[in-house]
């Protein structure tokens, strides 16, 4: 009769048992037959989870649509979904609760969203630089501790005041220094995942906030794993207290001197280029597993271990990007959610009352007062703007998960009762969402790369060098550049100087980086891929030993805020022009080979927000067989197609200092309108090509050609015409309004190109000429205005001997 009795309900609720209810599940019921049977499927356990899942995840979805546009953190979002279907809104609904969110289904929800957590984190610890929690530099390091040292004490000591002299409840009074002292916490994910989706993680406020949470992280596990060791352990017995620090502290070296170098070894007989096999990841994730079960048998929580294991395991490629590529998709944006839906789902709003409420209120707040000023003042000592010391103040005040799984784990050993976690909750999502609007509101990263003075090559100077920055994504974009490089004639006269930013993508990080590499007069012998290209550019520098000079860096970063560090390089070092890499590579065919639509955009993004000139190098270097002009055996042939206006402009002194070169000929197309024209950009366009071609006079390698054009379809026609006859074609992005460019912008496919140069950079076979599309910079988004003198070219007037 007892079986018949526990087969006809899903789950049987007993009696209460001190404040906690026990919940029989059937183990008949875990997946359902459907609605075939006249059954209800949220009756059966499986049906129960996977609804949940996709209800909260939907939600959550939803809410962070609306409040997106307000640049808030997906977190917050995540919260409010399980909030909503929680005790405070609609699980407050007896009817609503008992259908959704029943008891029997709490234990396998939060139990699926523990595993998210524990893998979640593992994921983050793979992501960061132990050497940088070691040794972050003396700034971080001092920020950081001010920061945490400062709020811990004026927290302590404001919590302890309320509760000796105000007139609290025993279930808020009692948790108040835990509340307290838990404002103090600085977060490594908490500051990275917020930066990353506001797109400052890049700039060099976000760098420092990342690099002083990364230190303070290692501060806080250390504080946590020592509070739990005690908490987990019995009170009466202090040394067993001690024993469980001390069996993590063995656990941890453990893993630091044997575990790590396992890994090293495994790693090294994996062949350069060749990517990890399954084998490896299996065998980690296993071993993540392991640890977690100790840590719970040492005393500690099941996070502890596989925080641990993932900062031995070495970060970014190969194994690190393995370990994440595998992990973000079905961790990062299903399980790792679920976990903050269960903080949302076990806060009642209900349960707090005006008295509690304000206490926690104030402590917070004023927490919040405390670290940004404790961040404020070295920070300005740091010769930070005050503007600047603010914002960097709120960057490390944002709340996130360290703070949601302290809170959990001490509602779990009921140091918080459920009003006192309710009000903490609650605080992490609003001071998250006010330190959110506030840091984009206050801080715009773009100001700060907004030129004083004109950064271009046609009002480059006599006698001053010439600054190229050049993009290199992967290694076939190197000869391309090297031969453009050598065209840009570098002379003990009009020296120039190369400076190489590598593009490489973040993988298996979280924290990006921009290396400034050393420089070496001789080629330095490397088999990685960023070294090979370094050399490769230090050649170009050795062949032009006395007019060269070249400096590297490396950007590693996601393509979406790379421009960011492109743009700071080019600020820094003064440059003229911005060389990129187009985002298409051609086979032998004539055929497009691959399209990269991360650097598409990155392109996109330093042509709007470039401190000075920039240009779009669209290689076909295959097509016609990889030639370099170096060794001085083979000539390189030019064309400029010049219409008009500042692109053009730039575009044409580029190539005027190109024909200086003794194995570079030149070849200027001036396309004119039959008709009416704007005078005065075509006087300034004649000033420029009529010094142009009196420099050359003489100058058989150089040639000058106009054509009148009649309408849109003959300047398609003509341009097109030229793709087989050169190595390279110059022409501007943008030109002055002409009725020659009427109806061509509908045709355009790659905007960053312009019209023209999109026209010559279709697939066709017959066209094997690289094109180099110019921008001449641009001041706060518009065209500069332009001059009618004539411009001073840094060249003497070519004569025939």
């Amino acid at each position: 009769m007892a079986s018949q009795t526990m087969n006809a309900s899903a789950n049987i609720v007993l009696d209460s048992v001190g404040n906690r209810t026990l919940v029989c599940h059937d183990p008949h019921k875990i997946s359902s037959n459907g609605l075939w049977t006249n059954e209800n499927p949220l009756n059966y356990s499986t049906p129960l989870l996977l609804m949940q899942l996709s209800l909260v995840s939907l939600t959550s979805m939803l809410i962070d649509v609306i409040i997106k546009p307000l640049g808030q953190s997906t977190i917050v979002s995540q919260i409010f979904g399980g909030i909503i279907f929680g005790a405070s809104l609609l699980g407050h609904v007896a009817s609503v609760g008992a259908v959704f969110f029943p008891p029997r289904g709490q234990i396998i929800f939060e139990t699926f969203s523990t595993f998210g957590l524990m893998f979640f984190l593992f994921s983050v610890a793979v992501k960061m630089d132990p050497k940088m929690m070691i040794r972050p530099g003396w700034k971080p390091a001092i920020l950081g501790l001010s920061a945490v040292f400062t709020t811990l004490v004026f927290s302590l000591l404001l919590a302890f005041a309320l509760k000796r002299y105000a007139s609290l409840d025993p279930s808020v009074a009692k948790p108040l220094p835990v509340i307290a002292a838990a404002q103090c916490l600085l977060s490594f994910q908490n500051v990275a995942s917020v930066l990353t989706e506001l797109k400052m993680i890049q700039t060099d406020l976000g760098r420092l906030a990342v690099s002083s949470a990364m230190f303070c992280d290692l501060i806080g596990i250390c504080f946590m794993a020592s509070s739990f060791a005690v908490l987990q352990t019995s009170g009466d017995y202090p040394m067993i207290s001690v024993l469980a620090i001390l069996v993590f502290v063995i656990f941890v070296l453990v893993s630091v001197y044997i575990i790590r170098p396992l890994i090293l070894k495994s790693l090294s007989l994996v062949p350069e280029g060749r990517s990890i096999g399954e084998s490896h990841i299996t065998a980690i994730f296993t071993v993540l597993l392991v640890v977690g079960f100790i840590s719970e048998m040492i005393g500690q929580h099941f996070m502890f271990g596989p925080m641990v294991i993932g900062l031995v395991v070495p970060e970014g490629p190969p194994l690190g990007a393995a370990l994440t590529a595998k992990l973000d998709i079905p961790v990062g944006k299903i399980l790792y959610p679920a976990f903050l839906t269960a903080s949302g789902l076990k806060t009642d709003i209900f349960c707090i009352h005006f008295q509690g409420a304000w206490t926690v209120a104030l402590i917070v707040f004023l927490s919040c007062v405390v670290k940004v000023g404790a961040v404020m003042l070295p920070a300005c000592y740091m010769d930070l703007k005050i503007q600047e010391s603010f914002v960097l103040g709120l960057m490390m005040n944002v709340r996130g998960l360290s703070e949601l799984v302290l809170y959990n784990l001490f509602l779990d050993v009921e140091v918080l009762k459920p009003e006192a976690f309710a009000l903490c909750v609650v605080s992490v999502i609003l001071v998250t969402a006010i330190t959110t609007l506030l840091i984009k509101l206050l801080y715009d990263p773009s100001s700060r790369l907004t030129p004083v003075r004109r950064r271009t090559i046609q009002h480059c100077k006599r006698g001053t060098e010439l600054r190229i920055l050049v993009c290199i994504h992967n290694q076939e974009n190197v000869p391309a550049m090297v031969n453009l490089l050598e065209a840009s004639n570098a002379t003990e006269e009009s020296p120039v100087t190369v400076i190489a930013v590598l593009l490489i993508e973040l993988v298996g990080r979280a924290n990006p980086m921009l290396i400034a590499h050393q420089s070496h007069r001789l080629l330095q012998p490397s088999s990685s891929r960023s070294g090979r290209i370094i050399n490769a550019l230090r050649q170009y520098e050795l062949c032009n030993e006395a007019c060269v000079t070249f400096q590297s860096f490396s950007s590693i970063s996601q393509f979406d805020t790379m421009h960011e560090d492109v743009c700071r390089v080019a600020l820094d070092q003064n440059t003229n022009i911005i060389i990129l890499p187009f985002h298409k590579q051609w086979e032998i065919d004539g055929s497009i080979g691959s399209v990269n639509r991360a650097i598409q955009n990155m392109n996109a993004q330093v042509i709007e927000k470039a401190p000075c000139s920039v240009a779009v190098l669209v290689d076909r270097t295959t097509l016609r067989g990889s030639r370099t002009i170096l060794n001085g055996q083979s000539s390189y042939h030019v064309a400029v197609i010049f219409i008009g206006g500042a692109d053009d402009a730039e575009s044409l002194s580029y190539a005027a200092r190109m024909v200086m070169h003794p194995h570079v000929s030149l070849t200027v197309f001036r396309f004119l309108f039959l008709g009416s024209d704007n005078m005065r950009e075509r006087k300034i366009d004649n000033n420029l090509i009529d010094e142009i071609r009196h420099v050359n006079i003489g100058n058989e390698r150089f040639a000058y050609q106009e054509e009148i054009i009649r309408d849109s379809v003959g300047l398609a026609a003509s341009a097109t015409r030229l793709g087989g006859s050169f190595d390279l074609i110059l022409v501007g992005r943008n030109h002055q309004e002409s009725p020659l460019l009427e109806g061509l912008g509908a045709w355009i496919g790659c905007p960053e190109l312009g019209v023209i140069g999109d026209m010559l950079a279709e697939p066709d076979s017959e066209r094997t000429a690289s094109i180099l599309v110019v921008q001449q910079q641009r001041l706060k988004g518009k065209v500069m205005k332009r001059i009618s003198k004539p411009v001073v070219i840094d060249q003497e007037p070519f004569h025939a001997t």
